[in-house]
């Protein structure tokens, strides 16, 4: 809702400033639609021959970020961290083959079933699965599997932060793309030089809403969506941070309590459970 009333605060402050001003709309709503096919248009072009197929979808579907934000919150840390308590604590007195069950089938586990957002998350269910997969393997060196989780993770953040960067590029590229918009209006001026000066004017006010359209497009809408996209794609990565923090201080031969409260502690902060809370909902923890 911030992205929405920013850009309705924006417009507001601009055009009511200029109509405050003394300016006449006139000329801005007959360049509005010519200019915007020119500049949109060339916006749209460029946006499309720079990515994949993959890519565009993967960025249309982000602008519901825009809109939404961060989709983790403080009850889903806690959740979280549940369900990674249970599973260490499952690992450490009934060992890691106890875990197979759950992990090789996420689908049918009762832990993921109790947690139907974390069971819906691509990126948690492989994180969690993979890595404990890798300890039932004898694979528990924790600076090995610190080091592969963190490598995962940032490939993770570079393809979510993939519609940012493309957004940002579109942002970038508009003010010239205003340019070539008002270069354009003022060829078609030049054409008509023999016009009166009020005829002139008018054609030489259209062009240069062309560069006005380009930079406001450009700064005072792709390029804060694109931040906050980043901020919202970012505050994300955090989540899984998390299972990593606590799958490691397993490894280091913490007891479920401490790796669990290592993670909360990699939480954002607005979103980071009490100690308390976290303490209650593990104590609530039943899960067949």
């Amino acid at each position: 809702m911030t992205t929405i009333g920013g850009l309705v605060f924006l417009l507001l402050t601009v055009f009511g400033g200029y109509t405050i001003a003394g300016g006449k709309f006139d000329i801005i709503m007959h360049s509005l639609p010519h200019e915007m096919l020119s500049i949109g248009g060339a916006a749209i072009g460029a946006f499309v021959m720079s990515n994949s197929m993959h890519d565009l979808k993967h960025t249309l579907a982000s602008f519901g970020k825009l809109l939404k934000g961060c989709r983790f919150h403080r009850a889903d840390y806690v959740d979280l961290l549940s369900l990674l308590y249970w599973f260490v604590r499952l690992a450490q007195t009934k060992g890691a083959m106890a875990l197979e069950a759950h992990i090789e089938k996420p689908e049918d586990s009762t832990a993921f079933q109790k947690f139907p957002k974390i069971a819906g998350d691509h990126h948690a269910i492989t994180l969690i699965c993979d890595y404990l997969r890798m300890v039932g393997m004898n694979a528990d060196d924790p600076h090995q599997i610190e080091d592969v989780i963190g490598r995962e993770l940032k490939k993770i953040k570079e393809e979510e932060m993939h519609p940012s960067h493309a957004m940002q590029n579109v942002a970038d590229a508009l003010p010239a793309l205003g340019i070539v918009a008002a270069v354009l209006g003022v060829i078609k001026t030049m054409a008509s030089i023999d016009q009166p000066p009020a005829v002139l004017g008018g054609m030489i006010g259209g062009a240069l809403v062309g560069t006005f359209l380009g930079v406001l497009l450009a700064y005072g809408m792709m390029g804060p969506m694109a931040a906050r996209l980043k901020g919202v794609v970012e505050e994300e990565c955090k989540y899984y941070e998390v299972i990593r923090a606590v799958l490691v201080a397993h490894l280091h031969g913490n007891a479920p309590q401490v790796a669990v409260e290592t993670g909360r502690k990699v939480a954002p902060t607005h979103s980071m459970p009490s100690f308390q809370d976290l303490e209650s909902a593990l104590q609530e923890l039943q899960i067949a």
